[in-house]
């Protein structure tokens, strides 16, 4: 018996070559990881550091107007002298003013009186507008003499074309002045052609031209700028 139990080979502890196999084919199947380059890295410690905080917003200039949006004028109520009221009745119409004609009553707006004042006072503009004309065809016939400067002889052609506009504008007036005698002789002078209310003495005195209250004057300029001509 113990001869036959001595030859029975011992049983090997070793772990089989199989088992361990499949372990190291995995181990060499996988890729080898490359080395994290130095951008990648700063790319890393960027995605996982805090976030950075907004700027803080600009502080609005100080000292700066503020927009203010355009109205139109408020006419403005003329005050009458009740002193002056009844001159009229007994001077004539060169010696009337201008404050006594607006101390006028109401009621006697536009009688013959008024009429006959601002006629005089177109009459006087027309005049002056024509002695304005006369002077300036008596200054370019003076100023035809060719002077050799040229910076003298383009001063004094600037002059020439600003006085023609000038010239010009009151040509248009000239026009203007001629409907309003038009209108006085037809009984229509001081009443706005849009809405036939009284224009006023106040804004006649000012523009004796005028065919449109202020009120019509203000809403026709403001569709101009809202539409155009």
């Amino acid at each position: 018996m113990n001869a036959a139990a001595a030859k029975k080979p011992a049983p090997s502890k070793a772990t089989p070559a199989k088992k361990t196999a499949p372990a190291a084919a995995k181990s060499a199947a996988a890729p080898a990881k490359a080395p994290a380059s130095p951008k990648t890295s700063a790319r890393k410690k960027a995605s996982t550091a805090a976030p950075m905080s907004p700027p803080p917003p600009m502080a609005a200039p100080k000292n700066l107007p503020m927009p203010i949006a355009a109205t139109p004028p408020v006419p403005v109520a003329v005050k009458k002298d009740p002193k002056l009221a009844n001159n009229w009745k007994t001077k004539s119409i060169e010696e009337l003013s201008d404050a006594e004609v607006i101390a006028m009553p109401d009621s006697e707006y536009m009688n013959d009186k008024q009429l006959a004042f601002f006629r005089m006072k177109l009459v006087e503009l027309k005049n002056d507008l024509h002695a304005n004309a006369g002077q300036t065809t008596e200054n370019l016939r003076d100023d035809t003499v060719v002077v050799p400067d040229p910076a003298d002889r383009a001063t004094i052609e600037e002059e020439h074309a600003l006085e023609l506009r000038t010239r010009d504008r009151e040509r248009k007036l000239l026009k203007k002045i001629e409907q309003s005698i038009s209108r006085i002789d037809s009984g229509d002078y001081g009443y706005c052609d849009e809405t036939g209310e009284p224009i006023g003495v106040p804004r006649l005195l000012a523009r004796p031209t005028a065919t449109l209250s202020l009120e019509a004057q203000q809403r026709r300029e403001l569709k101009q700028k809202m539409f155009g001509d």
